[in-house]
């Protein structure tokens, strides 16, 4: 269900929603702004998720090997698995 809002946007805001909509990329300024708010949602999701992966890296010790030293550690099983 669809619940009306009533909304302040700037000048510059309000410009490139109308060129949104003169382009014929949506037919209303509700079209826009729940596009953008759909979006933003999505982008917090996505950063969540990144978030929650670096904690899990970091936690894991991922992190906290310096390049030489990841670098040095894939050297050595590449080594006892006669990869090199």
């Amino acid at each position: 269900m669809a619940k009306r809002a009533s909304l302040s946007i700037t000048e510059p805001n309000e410009r490139w929603i109308q060129s949104r909509i003169d382009s014929q990329e949506f037919s209303s300024r509700s079209e826009v702004v729940n596009d953008l708010i759909r979006r933003a949602r999505e982008v917090e999701a996505i950063r969540a998720r990144l978030i929650a992966s670096e904690l899990s890296a970091e936690n894991d010790g991922w992190v906290t090997a310096t390049p030489e030293e990841t670098l040095a550690e894939f050297r050595e099983t590449a080594h006892r698995n006669g990869k090199i």
